[in-house]
């Protein structure tokens, strides 16, 4: 299902895709999709698209929210949860460093 909402999301012409995998850190998924669109009627286009290729796919009719703002759109997949933005929205949410792990900083030693 992963590689089929990725390449929904580049072939409506998605912006800065990222996957992040959450197997073994999270219960509600196995992995977030978080991507931009350039406009509001753009996110909403990139949304319902993927709804209907996941429907058409046999994944059944899947939830999404947000279409009528088009600001963040979210279509839940089970066992992926993608995360369509405007990229002002999508910075001020940050969901990507909510969910990213970095490598702590070492203290130089003296």
């Amino acid at each position: 299902m992963l590689s089929r909402i990725q390449a929904s999301l580049d072939a409506d012409k998605a912006e800065d895709i990222v996957t992040i995998e959450l197997e073994g850190r999270s219960s509600i998924a196995d992995a977030l999709v978080i991507a931009s669109g350039r406009s509001a009627r753009h996110v909403s286009a990139i949304a319902e698209n993927l709804a209907r290729k996941l429907k058409d796919a046999g994944y059944g009719t899947r939830p999404v929210d947000g279409l009528a703002q088009g600001d963040w759109v979210l279509v839940d997949a089970g066992d992926v949860i993608v995360h369509i933005f405007r990229p002002e929205v999508r910075a001020y949410y940050d969901l990507e460093g909510m969910w990213i792990v970095r490598e702590p900083e070492r203290a130089s030693a003296h």
